[in-house]
């Protein structure tokens, strides 16, 4: 009988569906607004400060909107990789910003992809195992433990 416990290397495993922040979404809003009104109380003659406010307005709009409408997804990592959408991918990484993760996904296709998990759509117990996982990976690309 062994003396330790084996490592499983499925509790490094991390499985969540990704989908849009409303408290990124309500920013940008909110953002979109307070660019519009930093156009019009800028020293910009009237004329242009309208027009240009109105063209802050649309553009923030449609980024929130767009933002808004990104599709769910599935995502898969663990220490070899992970899948998205159930497409393999070749390479992930995550950052992490106080309570805010960055993940950035490399396809098959070599595509980048960016995801950003806020604290309304990432709870702590998640936050836990998206850290287990990145730590796993991180040890497992890890280089030779000796000298050569």
């Amino acid at each position: 009988m062994p003396s330790s416990t084996r490592s499983s290397r499925a509790s490094a495993r991390f499985r969540r569906e990704w989908r849009p922040s409303r408290l990124l979404h309500a920013g940008l809003l909110a953002l979109t607004v307070l660019a519009s009104l930093a156009v019009l109380g800028s020293g910009l003659p009237r004329p242009w400060a309208w027009p240009l406010a109105l063209v802050a307005l649309a553009w923030g709009a449609a980024v929130a909107w767009r933002y808004a409408r990104a599709p769910v997804r599935r995502l898969v990592l663990h220490a070899d990789g992970g899948e998205l959408d159930g497409r393999p991918l070749r390479d992930w990484a995550v950052a992490w910003r106080g309570p805010l993760a960055f993940l950035r996904l490399h396809g098959q296709d070599g595509r980048i992809l960016r995801l950003a998990w806020w604290p309304d759509t990432l709870p702590p117990p998640a936050r836990r195992e998206l850290r287990l996982a990145a730590l796993a990976r991180a040890a497992s690309r890890g280089g030779a433990a000796v000298a050569p």
